[in-house]
């Protein structure tokens, strides 16, 4: 079977009352886009769009753009980000308003993006906005409000269970338990079971036999701190801070900077696995609009082509491919605009990661 690419799609392109309560009036993740700054020479920012321009997603013509724009360069379909907190919804409006209309007709699933939301954007423990609490009520609730979604058509399904991902497993207090309880009121509710991944996203994570869980198979999500290349050394943010004539105290020295070329390498010299594990790629990365001055986590150097060269090689890993239900390759993101990180066409590089996504499709078709 021919490689199917489903990109992570994030909805926050659209101010809610907790973001204005929060954010400020109005916030969206634009806000942090526009006011991103270069913080030294070379340095690609901000990043902003092209042809969608700064979308609004409560507008169903974006929604049906954003799909048409996918399938025309070969993505099957989008993994949208869900949030839920103990009954409570946050940016649900662009997906149940797309489970609700039909539109657009493309493929899709959900990823529980089930971390507390904090003021810096990390899932921690630090300046909790809204915090995750686990129990049986809250996962027998949660389950039905999913239900409508799995019984689309349009839910991407393996061996006819819907696909959910949820990205922090190891959050979950008994994951078993919630997976077990999730899979029985799947076949209660008419459905052929269901189809779980855990997102291999931080340290605690990874490298665990996800079956050992009570999921079916794991992810392998990228961008991953813990399993990249080194950063720039001391050494070398000293030269370049000297070559540019920036002061010790400059934001360049208090981020921390990686090479995409690096990367890359790096990720294709990683270890298989003995589970069933999804690959990811990533066309870029770079929080720092988020961050602004500290903390931000920069993958410098990205091009189409050496994205494209990292897709391609994924993509002709038939081996670790064949041992999938599916062969689904995700890719990390859509419209990640505030990390850097996205396929959707910006203004430095148009259409080309789209372009080389494509391609990469074209090589690896049978």
């Amino acid at each position: 079977m021919n490689p199917k690419l489903i990109a992570f799609h994030l909805p926050q392109y659209h101010p809610i009352p907790e973001n204005n309560e929060w954010w400020g009036e109005g916030f969206t993740e634009w806000r942090n886009v526009v006011s991103a700054q270069p913080l030294f020479k070379g340095h690609y920012q901000p990043h902003l769009p092209a042809d969608l321009g700064f979308y609004d997603l409560r507008l169903p013509e974006v929604r049906i753009k954003q799909a048409s724009l996918a399938q025309q360069y070969g993505i099957y379909g989008f993994c949208y980000y869900h949030y839920w907190f103990n009954g409570q919804e946050l940016l649900e409006r662009p997906v149940r308003e797309i489970l609700l209309s039909g539109e657009p007709n493309q493929p899709f699933c959900l990823c529980w993006a089930n971390e507390n939301w904090t003021r810096r954007w990390d899932g921690m423990d630090h300046e909790v906005l809204i915090a995750q609490n686990y129990s049986s009520d809250d996962d027998i609730s949660h389950f039905m409000a999913l239900l409508p979604y799995f019984k689309d058509s349009r839910y991407i399904k393996i061996d006819n269970k819907p696909l959910i991902l949820i990205y922090r497993s190891s959050l979950l207090p008994d994951s078993v338990h919630t997976t077990s309880l999730w899979r029985k009121l799947a076949i209660e509710n008419d459905l052929d079971g269901l189809y779980l991944v855990k997102v291999e996203s931080f340290p605690e994570d990874r490298n665990r036999n996800p079956q050992l869980e009570g999921f079916d198979a794991a992810l392998d999500f990228t961008p991953d701190g813990t399993h990249a290349p080194p950063t720039l050394s001391p050494g070398q943010k000293y030269e370049l801070l000297k070559k540019f004539r920036l002061r010790k105290t400059h934001p360049f020295s208090s981020n921390s900077v990686y090479l995409y070329s690096e990367f890359v390498e790096f990720m294709l010299r990683r270890r298989r696995v003995n589970y069933p594990r999804f690959p990811c790629v990533f066309p870029a990365w770079d929080n720092s609009s988020r961050r602004k001055n500290s903390g931000a986590s920069i993958i410098h150097g990205s091009t189409p082509s050496l994205y494209g060269k990292w897709l391609k090689s994924v993509l002709a890993d038939h081996l670790t491919l064949s041992n999938l239900p599916e062969p689904f390759v995700f890719i990390n993101a859509w419209n990640e605009w505030a990390e850097g990180c996205h396929l959707e066409p910006d203004l430095r590089w148009g259409h080309a990661y789209l372009e080389q996504t494509r391609d990469a499709l074209r090589v690896n078709s049978v």
